[in-house]
Order: C-alpha cells, then structure tokens, then sequence
C-alpha cells in the first residue's frame, strides 16, 4: 500500500498522468478482495496488484479508457467463463473495481498575446488552466519562444496572432502535436488561403480538419474579451465533452393547452 500511495505522489509532484484502482467490492471466490490497488500508467506498467490474470488485464484496460477520457468509472467483473461481464476466469466471484485517473493540470499555450491574449489568459487562469503565452514583444509574454515539444495531451492551443503570416507558420508547428484543442483565429477567407497553403506543402485534410478555425463558439460578441469568452468557452466544451447547447432547451413552462 506505501509503494503505491508514494507513486501516486510523485507522479502527482511530476505532473503525470496515472489511473488508481481500487476493488471496492467482491462476492464470491476471488483472487482480488476489498481494498486491494494498483497504479497504472499510460505505457501500461503498475504497481500494486488486484489479483493477477485477466482481471488485471481487464482493470489495466480500463484504466487507459480513463487516462484518454478523464472520467472515473465503477466497473464491475464477473469471474466465470461465460455471461455477463465475463472475463474468462473460473474463480465464480465478481469483483468491482473503482478507476480513478489523476491527470495533469490543464495548460492553455496562447500564441499571441494581444488584445484577446490578455483577457483570455485571465480567463483561462480563473477556469483552472495553467497559461503560457508566446509573443514577439516580451512584455506579453510569460514564456520566451515557441516550443511544439513541449505540448502534451492536456495542452489546447489558441492562435491568435497579429498576422496572416505568423498564424500559418505557428499552425504548422502545432499540427503534429498531441495538443488536445488547435483553434485559430480569423475569417473564412483567412484561413481557407492558409489551409490551401498548407495543403499546397502535402499537408492532408484529415490532419487540418483537428483544428478549430474560425476559432470559438458563435456567441455573437465581436469586443475582444467577448471573443475571448467564446474561445473559453469552446475549450471548455471539447475539455469537457459538453454539446454547447443551451441548458434550458427542452425546459419551460406547460402550455395552457
């Protein structure tokens, strides 16, 4: 139990991304009992152990399913051969399982620190991200120069430079990137001339259709921190799994008649 709670520390202190699973269940015969964790990481190593096999197995794969879509999830297994939930064991029990991932902080990398930058980074502060911005003037910027590695899976891009130019080569750098978001800015013209450029190099459609331009949700505000609160607000939707709708549809009032 010590080596596990000390990973799970320090891949918390590092930033990394893990998955705990508790049994919080079992009925029956079964090689795992109450409280029994392990850790498992993205590349499919552990520690700890549920019982072996192929509920191990069944529980590591699981716990990938949470690290791509950041959801816990109670999973239940039946260790027999055949039925519902089966995972081909003959032990007869069933086991339930809590999988929890731990995933880093969310990092919003802003290229373009301008008059949308600014209220976007304080926005995005406020909503839990940690913000890094890019800009050729330094007294915008929090980092000193663009760097694709270091963008990771939790990492949502937002390009919203001053210029036709400086969007197309930052869009370049990031599209083979893991990022989780790519949104750029500007209008259709705008970025079909860029999209057609870039195509024009061999990049294909499928890896231009990941990113989000014109970027945002269609709010209707045009000022900059209204369009900084569509930018958010899209990123929170794809962070999130949300559909963007409005809440209240489908709500209201009974008709009279």
């Amino acid at each position: 139990m010590r080596e596990i709670i000390a990973a799970l520390d320090e891949a918390v202190q590092h930033n990394e991304p893990v998955a705990l699973a508790t049994v919080v269940e079992v009925t029956g015969g079964s090689p795992a009992q109450v409280g029994f964790k392990m850790l498992i990481r993205p590349d499919g190593t552990v520690v700890g152990n549920v019982g072996g096999g192929e509920l191990a197995q069944r529980i590591r794969d699981e716990a990938a399913a949470a690290l791509r879509d950041g959801r816990s999830r109670l999973v239940h297994y039946a260790l027999r051969e055949q039925g519902p939930d089966a995972v081909g064991m003959v032990c007869g029990g069933e086991v339930t399982v809590f999988v929890e991932p731990y995933q880093p902080a969310p990092t919003l990398f802003i290229v373009g620190g301008g008059h949308i930058g600014r209220p976007l980074a304080d926005m995005a502060r406020l909503a839990g991200f940690s913000v890094q911005v890019v800009d050729l003037l330094p007294e915008r910027a929090t980092v000193p120069q663009f760097d694709p590695m270091a963008i990771t899976p939790w990492t949502y891009v937002v390009i919203i430079t001053e210029t036709h130019v400086a969007d197309e080569e930052a869009l370049r750098q990031v599209l083979d990137t893991p990022a989780a978001y790519v949104g750029m800015i500007g209008s259709r013209r705008k970025i079909r001339a860029i999209f057609d450029d870039l195509q024009a190099e061999g990049v294909s459609a499928e890896r231009l259709s990941r990113v989000r331009a014109p970027i945002g949700l269609d709010l209707g505000g045009r000022q900059p921190a209204e369009i900084a609160v569509a930018i958010l607000a899209e990123i929170l939707q794809v962070r999130c799994g949300g559909t963007g709708q409005p809440l209240s549809i489908g709500i209201g009032p009974k008709s009279d008649g």
